[in-house]
This record gives C-alpha cells, sequence and structure tokens, in this order.
C-alpha cells in the first residue's frame, strides 16, 4: 500500500473548475482537466435520456432574476455531482473555490465525497498556473524533501 493518498484538488469558482493531482515522487501539481459552464451543460445533456431530461428541474429559476447567478449555482452543483461520481478515483479532496462557490459544492456532495473532504480554502485560485498553486495549498502537499546523495 503506498504511503501517500490519491489527493485530488479541485480548484473552482463560479465560472471554472480545474481538477489537479500531485505527481507522486515530486508532489508537483498537475492538472487533469479544466471545465467551463458551457462544458458541463454539453456534457450532462450527453449522459442524459430523455426521460430523466424531462425530469430534471427547469435551468431557469422563476424567482431569480439574475440569470448569470443561477448558472454559477448549478456549476458548482455539478462539480459536487462529478465528485460524487468519480469518488473511486481519489482517497482525499481538496477543495479551493471562493465561499459562495464552496458551500454550494460542499452542500450537495454525498455522503462518500465528505468523509473524503480533507481541506477547504476559501479563495479564487482558478486563474493561477498550477506551479503557482503550490504555495497555498502547502498544509496539504508539502515538496518532498530528499536526503543529498553522499
Amino acid at each position: 500500500m503506498p504511503n501517500h493518498s490519491r489527493l485530488l484538488i479541485v480548484v473552482a469558482d463560479g465560472g471554472h473548475v480545474r481538477f489537479a493531482r500531485p505527481v507522486a515522487e515530486t508532489n508537483e501539481l498537475h492538472s487533469s482537466s479544466r471545465v467551463e459552464p458551457a462544458d458541463a451543460h454539453k456534457a450532462e445533456a450527453g449522459h442524459k435520456d430523455a426521460a430523466t431530461h424531462h425530469a430534471q428541474a427547469p435551468h431557469h429559476d422563476q424567482h431569480s432574476h439574475d440569470p448569470q447567478a443561477h448558472e454559477k449555482a448549478e456549476f458548482a452543483i455539478w462539480i459536487a455531482s462529478q465528485l460524487n461520481q468519480d469518488a473511486g478515483s481519489y482517497d482525499a479532496l481538496l477543495l479551493v473555490a471562493p465561499p459562495h462557490v464552496m458551500n454550494r459544492i460542499v452542500g450537495h456532495l454525498d455522503a462518500i465525497a465528505t468523509a473524503k473532504l480533507v481541506g477547504r480554502l476559501e479563495k479564487d485560485l482558478t486563474k493561477l498556473p498550477d506551479h503557482e498553486l503550490s504555495p497555498h495549498l502547502r498544509e496539504w502537499v508539502r515538496p518532498v524533501h530528499r536526503a543529498p546523495l553522499l
């Protein structure tokens, strides 16, 4: 059994999400995918048949006067859904998102994904490249220290 867990880092805001993992040998972060709301809606539509599509709630909340805020909320729910579906692919979960997005994602995680949640960082770091994330994530992803060669 390896000493390190399979950590999944989710860096999100209301319009983008990136899934990153530390490389086992170096703990350098590597993003495996980036998604925007339009991509999420396309993927969601492709995975549902007509019966489930008609059963889902309408995309526009009649009580909301801000369609953009509604779309951001739906995107956060979609992120949680992906984390729930893919819970077998990670042992530990770290979420990085602004507070309103974080709360929406966490509120829609199932019991299995919630149990794997090891940390939350309430910041918007979506625009940072992978190598600039590390200083913000030191609590969860420590640099690898190697003994000097003799």
